[in-house]
């Protein structure tokens, strides 16, 4: 049962700090569709691929005392933060699992914009499609965050590369 949740915790010692629940489910879901081991199924959702498992994953971290989730008021709006505690550490190296290339790929993923990573994760959820059927569905399932071409093209190039920066190490 903590496997799971171990992996989970590598993600967030790998990242450092995670700023925004969004960010946290896209960059799980492009590291799992990246083929890195992370077993939460996800679907489509109001901001793209969502994981009602990872919630729970996160919330039960939370509650043992292994991850900190700092809620901070930002305008309209609340915005999460998680770390790994030093409690969280200690259980983690009981546990480790070593995911090579995990952490470029996360320290990667986390200087992006959680607008940017929607986009990347909604490409990857709809890659069994031509390119031509993503553009289209990221034009009408996305129509609000008004995406461009470019913005596209650049997701698409920004896949390449985590793909490649998985493969190098």
């Amino acid at each position: 049962m903590l496997k799971e949740h171990a992996k989970l915790m590598s993600a967030f010692l790998a990242s450092g700090e995670v700023v925004g629940r969004k960010k946290l489910q896209k960059m799980i879901f492009i590291a799992k569709k990246l083929a890195f081991p992370f077993q939460e199924k996800f679907q489509f959702h109001f901001y793209g691929p969502y994981s009602e498992e990872l919630t729970l994953r996160v919330e039960e971290l939370c509650n043992m005392g292994f991850i900190s989730e700092v809620r901070e008021k930002k305008g309209g709006y609340y915005q999460y933060r998680y770390t790994v505690t030093k409690e969280g550490e200690e259980f983690l190296s009981l546990y480790e699992k070593d995911i090579p290339s995990l952490k470029d790929c996360l320290t990667d993923m986390n200087t992006q914009s959680a607008r940017f990573l929607e986009l990347v994760s909604t490409v990857l959820y709809f890659d069994n499609l031509t390119k031509e059927e993503v553009c289209e569905k990221v034009f009408t399932l996305k129509s609000k965050q008004k995406y461009t071409e470019e913005e596209i093209d650049e997701a698409f190039a920004y896949i390449d590369g985590l793909k490649k920066l998985k493969v190098v190490q």
